[in-house]
């Protein structure tokens, strides 16, 4: 809910959602499932499996992923000058739990590579987008990485791997 011109925020507190209620209703949102990486000034690799991830703009290309603000990620990409958005393909949900679990080394497995703009990428995912940071925004217990794209890659050849009900699906097959 948004808060209407000339309303407050106090007066439309107790016409909120609830936590669990939110929780739930967009748990039955499918989404794309999204691996975001960067590499800081030092060389060190940094990844996440995204919450959220949307187009913004055709003109000029930008892109948002949310980072929670208490991710151990947070505090690389709140000053990456760029990063990559990688679209998992339907056989890499491993790949996706894998940066989405704390304190293991998320890059182990060699599945990465560094790729566009030097960035650490996925070889094999459907689609890439090497992102000039262009903005973060405040987003409550999120922050919103605004990305400018630079360089897209897509595959045509694999389906994409779609969240939804707290779980991974492929899509269903084109008709």
């Amino acid at each position: 809910m948004s808060v209407a011109a000339g309303e407050t925020a106090e007066e439309t507190a107790g016409e909120t959602a609830g936590e669990i209620d939110f929780t739930h209703a967009m748990a039955r949102v499918p989404g794309p499932v999204v691996v975001t990486t960067t590499v800081d000034d030092s060389g060190r690799r940094w990844g996440f499996t995204a919450s959220s991830f949307v187009s913004l703009s055709l003109d000029p290309p930008l892109v948002t992923v949310s980072l929670d603000k208490k991710a151990s990620t947070h505090a690389a990409f709140a000053v990456a000058g760029h990063f990559m958005v990688n679209v998992l393909a339907h056989d890499q949900s491993e790949i996706a739990r894998r940066f989405a679990t704390s304190g293991v080394d998320r890059f182990a497995a060699g599945d990465t590579e560094l790729l566009e703009r030097g960035l650490p990428g996925i070889p094999r995912a459907v689609v890439r987008l090497a992102c000039r940071m262009h903005e973060v925004v405040d987003g409550g217990d999120h922050s919103m990485l605004v990305g400018r794209v630079l360089d897209c890659v897509t595959s045509h050849e694999r389906e994409a791997l779609v969240y939804v009900d707290r779980g991974f699906v492929r899509p269903a097959a084109r008709g």
